[in-house]
């Protein structure tokens, strides 16, 4: 009996954040938007995620139940716009290509995400932005863009510096995950964005995973290593309890 009462427990827990979670319809100057929040309280710390090339997926909102359970609130952004969710290759690298053309609007997508989440309740004042691959390219790219957020934390997100672009602006704390074993997203970006960062005195910790590929948090794919999503997560929760107030970190089960 004391099992099966663990049991249901363990069940009711693990279903406590979709009770909270909606998709949820925004504009920006006109455009429609439909991205994820889930607010377990009023006054959580807020996070922004933003998703990947695929766009919103069950993948971001999965992550996003995950830190809700911890008590935090997650503003999952879309940048694409409502409906499009790319299927095939050439369809991801246009609609990502078309963001590195135009920093100005991938900033302003951002910013118009941070701007929709404080209007729903999301306290921005004690917010830290996330993003995995494409979507940890776009959180560097809200660093440099100078918006006041206590933290960025790219997984296996591009490294590159854009042209003309720095951080001599950036607010808040850097954090990157990155594989070393990745083909895309080469340790020479690495070490340049190291040089970058401590050169413009902006705090930082970067942490490489051997063996590790690009997309290597993405549950189910042939990249995804566990070890160093595991290990990733974990620093990542205890950067989350360490800057953002009144919380505790706990890695994946």
């Amino acid at each position: 009996m004391k099992y099966l009462i663990a049991v249901f427990l363990m069940l009711a827990l693990s279903f406590t954040s979709n009770a909270f979670g909606n998709e949820l319809s925004y504009e920006i100057n006109g455009e429609p938007f439909e991205g994820y929040f889930i607010n377990p309280s009023p006054k959580a710390p807020l996070i922004l995620l933003v998703h990947d090339w695929d766009g919103v997926t069950d993948y971001e909102i999965r992550r996003a139940n995950m830190l809700a359970d911890m008590g935090y609130a997650v503003f999952v952004a879309d940048l694409f716009g409502t409906g499009i969710r790319p299927k095939e290759i050439k369809e991801k690298r246009k609609l990502t290509g078309d963001l590195y053309q135009n920093r100005k609007r991938m900033q302003s997508l951002l910013q118009g995400a941070l701007d929709t989440a404080k209007s729903k309740g999301g306290n921005i004042q004690n917010s830290i932005a996330i993003g995995y691959c494409f979507g940890g390219t776009a959180v560097l790219e809200l660093a440099r863009s100078g918006v006041d957020l206590k933290g960025f934390v790219t997984f296996h997100g591009g490294l590159s510096i854009p042209e003309k672009q720095d951080y001599s602006k950036t607010k808040g704390k850097v954090l990157v995950f990155h594989g070393s074993a990745d083909k895309n997203v080469t340790m020479d970006h690495f070490s340049k964005l190291a040089n970058e960062l401590e050169s413009k005195k902006v705090p930082h910790e970067m942490i490489t995973y051997s063996g590790a590929p690009h997309a290597f948090t993405i549950f189910g794919s042939s990249r995804y290593r566990e070890d160093a999503d595991k290990k990733s997560w974990k620093r990542f929760t205890e950067f989350l309890a360490i800057n953002l107030s009144d919380q505790q970190s706990k890695g994946p089960e």
